[in-house]
């Protein structure tokens, strides 16, 4: 067997004259009647490979036999290529390999799409055939590029006195917002393990053990509906430190951010990066992580709907909401009436809100459905809040404060790209903090969580904590990058007493906390040091980093939206023994 002695990538001009072997997959097949030509493809590159009937007969009768895709060997000499055939195109492209000797290692049947095809196959297809996806250039540098973002996470880490530390798989089924996976436990029938949806109580506990600064890239589990940027399984940086308050986390994740955009994107960013408060976030933007790369703001004008005689309006506001707005410049050269009645009404109503109501500014004049409901000192003083100019239209929704908020998000990040307001080629990063701690669930009828419930509360709002848990704020932060959360933590509690108050204020009994979280309460109680933490979607960060749309291109072997592997055919049936030996027995779904 040939012996590679480079890869595809490697050769270049100072190789000239030097015998070399290579080996790789036929990327692409050209015959010119007395010479063949292939391009040899590995994870590295392309060589060219010239084959010469008049020096190498032999080799070359192989050559006429290759087909795309055949893993194959060759050696020969490095050979320069003239002037005007150099490939600019090619790292490889100033040389060539007069091939002497062919080993064919594998034949290929034919793709079941082309390796560098013009069209992106059929998203079933590439993952029914991911091994063959994977030898696309797009999907090789995505991969190869979180290699890179975790090798650069590791390297920061270690060199900050940060320990690497392995947390279990296998664990309790504590519930953290999303349904876990279970385990059967064939040593204990009846009793099931849980598939972590976070190492955090594990991180926790480290903390207590005098781990002071502990790291881990972990595989993490979450049965929740897919969606772009979720999958079942994903991956985490876990990061956790003691004797730290929030600006200390908040300054560790900086440098290791500034470190990534060097050296996997070779970009500069200003440090340190812009705070933002979630209640001017949700205020001017509608959501929690805004891509403030889009100079669109929301407007409120509920003071101005009350006045008005239009009954959608007034008795939203008699109710207690909110009737919220955004301004697009220029809009109704973009979108006609047709365009929002039939179109961009289904945004916000995805997303909540019953209806859109839009005014545009026309000559001089207010022009639309809702115009007529803002005459005299009323259009003045909306022209004033909203700064509408001729050509302008203004979209407004009103219902409750929350809803209204997340249907104009979503239309503003609608109108931010089809308006092509985004500039694609600048990242924008910015923390956002002081989050509440609790949220009111109107349909369980108690407060949950805003991030989980070991998150600890402003030290000056826990008086509040049983008086008013909804003006409660927490020490928590999230990081986001061109409108995604990137990573999110929190400075956690560390006295028993305070976590028994929160699990109190959300519903949770002495004996249901016992019971779930007894051992986080039991490590608490002797001698926990303040700490603190942040979670990293390396998934996310790959995807926003390589600008894909969805975690699915940068995970190697990811699941569909629907949690199905259609390569391995997973999740399938087991045999009837297994189950005997689980104690299980299955009741089939009804149809």
């Amino acid at each position: 067997m040939i012996k590679r002695t480079h890869t595809c990538g490697q050769l270049r001009k100072q190789h000239v004259g030097e015998q070399v072997a290579l080996c790789g997959w036929v990327h692409a097949h050209r015959d010119h009647g007395d010479l063949i030509f292939i391009d040899l493809r590995d994870r590295y590159g392309l060589t060219q490979i010239k084959f010469n009937p008049a020096t190498h007969a032999g080799a070359h009768e192989i050559a006429e036999a290759l087909r795309r895709e055949y893993v194959i060997a060759v050696r020969g000499a490095v050979l320069a290529r003239p002037d005007d055939l150099i490939n600019p195109k090619l790292a490889t492209g100033e040389v060539e390999v007069d091939c002497v000797e062919i080993e064919i290692l594998n034949k290929a049947e034919t793709p079941p799409f082309e390796i560098d095809g013009e069209f992106e196959p059929n998203e079933e297809l590439r993952l029914r055939h991911r091994y063959i996806d994977l030898r696309r250039e797009s999907m090789r540098n995505a991969i190869v590029m979180r290699h890179d973002i975790c090798r650069v996470m590791r390297q920061y880490h270690y060199e900050h006195g940060f320990l690497e530390v392995e947390t279990p798989f296998l664990t309790k089924s504590t519930p953290e917002g999303a349904r876990d996976f279970l385990v059967p436990s064939r040593k204990a029938p009846g009793a099931f393990f849980a598939l972590p949806q976070s190492p955090q109580l594990f991180k926790q506990l480290l903390m207590v053990a005098g781990f002071d600064k502990y790291f881990q890239i972990v595989r993490c589990f979450r049965d929740e509906d897919g969606r772009g940027d979720r999958q079942p399984e994903f991956t985490q940086l876990d990061v956790e430190m003691s004797f730290v308050d929030e600006d200390d986390v908040i300054s560790v994740t900086e440098g290791l951010l500034a470190r990534l955009f060097k050296e996997v994107l070779g970009k500069d960013i200003t440090l340190p990066l812009p705070r933002m408060g979630y209640a001017d976030a949700i205020e001017k933007y509608g959501c929690d992580s805004p891509d403030t790369r889009n100079p669109l703001e929301l407007f409120d004008i509920t003071d101005l709907a009350a006045e008005t005689d239009f009954r959608v309006f007034t008795g939203v506001v008699e109710a207690g909401g909110a009737v919220k707005g955004i301004r697009a410049p220029k809009g109704s050269e973009k979108y006609s009436r047709s365009d929002i009645e039939r179109d961009l009404i289904k945004t916000v109503q995805d997303n909540g809100a019953k209806g859109l109501a839009w005014i545009k500014l026309e000559g001089g004049k207010l022009v639309g459905p809702q115009s007529k409901f803002f005459t005299g000192d009323l259009e003045a003083r909306l022209r004033e809040r909203t700064g509408a100019e001729d050509g302008d239209l203004l979209f407004m929704v009103a219902d409750t404060k929350s809803v209204a908020s997340k249907s104009l998000a979503a239309l503003r990040d609608r109108l931010g790209k089809e308006m092509e307001l985004i500039d694609e080629s600048e990242h924008s990063l910015v923390w956002i903090v002081d989050f509440p701690l609790v949220e009111w669930n109107a349909d369980e009828n108690r407060w949950d969580s805003v991030h989980h419930p070991f998150t600890s509360p402003v030290p000056e709002d826990l008086d509040k904590l049983e008086s008013d848990p909804g003006a409660v704020r927490s020490q928590a932060y999230d990081i986001v990058l061109n409108g995604t959360e990137l990573a999110g933590g929190s400075i956690r509690i560390h006295d028993p007493a305070v976590q028994q108050r929160v699990f109190k204020m959300l519903g949770i009994s002495e004996a249901e906390a016992r019971a779930k979280f007894g051992f986080l309460l039991d490590g608490l109680s002797y001698g926990a040091p303040p700490h603190g933490g942040v979670a990293w979607g390396l998934d996310r960060a790959v995807m926003l980093f390589a600008g894909f749309d969805t975690i699915r291109d940068v995970i190697a072997f990811p699941k569909t939206q629907s949690a199905a592997c259609p390569m391995t055919g997973a999740p399938g049936e087991v045999d009837v023994k297994q189950l005997r030996e689980l104690g299980i027995s299955v009741i089939p779904p009804q149809k």
